[in-house]
């Protein structure tokens, strides 16, 4: 019986982790191209989990799935082109009011359309399913998960490594005002990073709402801030950084939630980021910065 249970928490603590990782993604590029922190993502990831509940009470699940993740893309570029394009030369305080703005506008549209009350998520064909490993009954999705993280970030990494579009995504994240002076259109790379995010919010909010099904106009806050963590734990701008931190947030969540003091889970959460911090202000795979002159 403990072997199971240990099997259990293991693999559902490096689901949760897959599913962090996918939100942490998203503040990690925005991050190491703007030096902002976009905290209306994790609303997005909300407002993804919403769109899939109506799209599904009225479409097969095969055409609301994929309608789903292009709403939610659609969504992420409106925002970055509504709220951040227009403040691209104003100080950093103005830009990151705005995107508290924008969190809070989609918490409150959410609250108006559902009235605040709880939505259920749909089941997902495949996702949902049961399955048993090693005497332990789980659910598809946790066994998919990790393998589906790795190879988006697998694509993602030969997307920014191999692409002329992601030579321009490296550029702007490394000299912001140098790569507009060589000619990269910095908007649209910027727009394409928005792009990014929102798509792996969109997929990360699939496979976690299927796992947790029960969606309120705050399901985006706790994931959404756990994400952020964990991508500060990994050095906020690095991928890998931001994938290994929320595989580690996921897995001592669920150790911590599964035993006593379940109610210290958050805590240890931001315990464990002030350690890391203290030890490596910049996360386990940040650079030091270097101010130009």
């Amino acid at each position: 019986m403990p072997v199971k249970y240990g099997i259990s928490i293991l693999l559902s603590g490096i689901s949760l982790g897959g599913q962090y990782a996918l939100i942490a993604i998203g503040y990690t590029m925005v991050y190491g191209i703007l030096r902002l922190i976009n905290f209306a993502h994790g609303d997005v990831f909300m407002a993804a989990g919403l769109i899939m509940v109506y799209l599904s009470a009225s479409l097969p699940i095969g055409v609301a799935l994929p309608l789903m993740i292009l709403l939610t893309v659609l969504l992420g570029y409106v925002i970055e082109r509504a709220a951040y394009k227009p403040l691209r030369s104003a100080p950093r305080m103005s830009v990151m009011i705005s995107a508290i703005g924008v969190s809070y506008l989609l918490q409150n549209l959410a609250t108006y359309i559902t009235g605040g009350l709880p939505q259920m998520y749909p089941s997902l064909p495949g996702l949902s399913s049961q399955i048993t490993i090693a005497g332990t009954s789980t659910k598809m999705v946790t066994v998919i998960t990790p393998f589906l993280v790795v190879a988006l970030v697998v694509v993602l990494t030969q997307l920014i490594n191999h692409t002329k579009i992601g030579m321009a995504m490296r550029a702007a994240s490394r000299d912001f005002e140098t790569a507009q002076l060589m000619g990269i259109k910095i908007n649209n790379i910027i727009s394409f990073t928005f792009v990014i995010g929102s798509f792996l919010a969109a997929v990360g909010s699939a496979l976690y709402f299927t796992n947790y099904p029960s969606i309120v106009p705050l399901s985006g806050s706790l994931p959404g801030l756990r994400a952020f963590v964990a991508a500060v734990f990994g050095g906020i701008g690095s991928i890998p950084g931001a994938v290994v931190g929320a595989f580690l947030i996921g897995l001592s969540e669920t150790v911590i939630k599964s035993s006593n003091w379940s109610v210290f889970s958050d805590a240890f959460t931001f315990a464990l980021l002030i350690i890391i911090l203290v030890v490596k202000p910049t996360g386990l795979f940040g650079e030091k910065s270097t101010d130009k002159v």
